[in-house]
């Protein structure tokens, strides 16, 4: 019974992790890894932050395509 509900919670973690990454949902916590790695002392922005530049960022390349809505 142990070993069904350690694959069961294993299984469930990896479609997770698999569906983070999908939407993107885990860009946020890469940003603030590698802002931390790169410069321990520096402000890190709030995820409402952090969505706002990456969507300025995105609107102002023509080569990352555009918005509909």
């Amino acid at each position: 019974m142990r070993s069904a509900l350690n694959h069961a919670v294993r299984a469930a973690r990896g479609v997770r992790w698999y569906v983070r990454e999908l939407t993107d949902e885990s860009a946020y916590d890469r940003y603030v890894a590698r802002l931390r790695e790169e410069r321990a002392d520096a402000d890190v922005p709030s995820r409402r932050e952090f969505e706002r530049m990456r969507t300025d960022r995105q609107e102002a390349d023509p080569r990352q395509g555009f918005r509909c809505c």
